[in-house]
């Protein structure tokens, strides 16, 4: 084996051995910035947009550091054997390359699958959690959802009916101050330009020229906002392959509760829906009548529409 090859190897050895540690250092820092980040983090309300809305990222980026530091170490593995043969290079790293990858691929798996669960009960605690009046100390109440119509603008009450915003709002029992709380709905909505909320919805499709093997079809959609009744259209290009939605609700699915009855009362309706493309959405509701409600708005291929100004 010439003597530049060696210089290589060894060069290449030395490199794993520092880089190894240094990716390792990286994926801990980066897990331990989250932790910090999120025990600074005092309100339950920015406890729970914190954890929606960053978490995956930070757990994320901490397992490739991890996952790129196991390959740097395995490909410092029976170093001795380079001398010998420079095959055996080329075979541990692609050893190497296999393992870091399949660590990788678990830590995605998991995060996938097992992960939202214990996601979805944390933010459950951060989100239902009794609220504290800072100027009283008083435990406050969290009003069911007839209850906080009265609280709630008719904008807001807007942006709840049509399920892309949903309002939290606490009381104080003794001294009547309010909180309200603002949370992503169960559907996607846009942002009305006229009026701000985001009740701006889908309302039907035109197709103006269909698409063909050979060429591309075009489609208005037609939006309304429910709040202040503007009339928004956006032109859509369809491809030559598009094919129709894999699942559509087409009819509403009937509930009923008895006021009356002294049995078994519902308190929380879970509706999950699966997809065939292999997708699960999961809803909660605290009643009967928004389930319903939602069944009847809820449309798949509309889940996650966006508008461009």
């Amino acid at each position: 084996m010439s003597e530049s090859i060696i210089n290589f190897l060894t060069s290449w050895n030395t490199s794993m051995f520092i880089l190894s540690p240094i990716s390792l250092g990286i994926g801990v820092f980066i897990f331990a910035f989250y932790k910090i980040k999120l025990a600074s983090t005092k309100l339950l309300k920015d406890k729970y947009d914190f954890v929606s809305k960053r978490e995956y990222g930070y757990l994320l980026s901490a397992h490739l550091a991890v996952a790129a530091s196991v390959f740097f170490i395995c490909n410092t593995y029976a170093a001795d054997g380079l001398t010998h043969s420079f095959m055996w290079f080329w075979i541990r790293l692609f050893i190497s390359l296999c393992i870091g990858v399949l660590y990788g691929y678990v830590a995605l798996l998991m995060l996938k699958f097992y992960y939202p669960t214990q996601q979805a009960k944390r933010l459950k605690v951060y989100r239902y959690q009794p609220r504290i009046n800072p100027k009283t100390g008083n435990t406050m109440k969290l009003l069911s959802e007839e209850e906080e119509d009265a609280y709630l603008d008719e904008g807001m009450q807007a942006e709840e009916d049509v399920f892309s915003v949903d309002y939290d709002v606490w009381i104080d029992v003794d001294t009547g101050d309010t909180h309200i709380e603002k949370y992503e709905g169960r559907l996607h909505a846009m942002e009305c330009d006229r009026c701000g909320f985001q009740t701006l919805r889908l309302e039907k499709e035109e197709i103006t020229q269909k698409a063909s093997h050979y060429e591309e079809g075009e489609l208005i959609k037609h939006y309304k906002c429910s709040y202040c009744k503007r009339i928004k259209r956006r032109t859509v290009k369809l491809s030559m392959q598009k094919s129709a939605s894999d699942f559509k609700i087409t009819e509403a699915t009937k509930f009923v509760e008895d006021p009356l009855s002294e049995g078994p009362r519902v308190i929380m309706v879970k509706v999950d829906i699966h997809t065939t493309g292999s997708q699960v959405k999961k809803f909660e509701f605290q009643n009967l009548n928004e389930a319903q409600k939602f069944l009847k708005e809820f449309d798949l291929s509309k889940l996650e529409e966006d508008v461009s100004e």
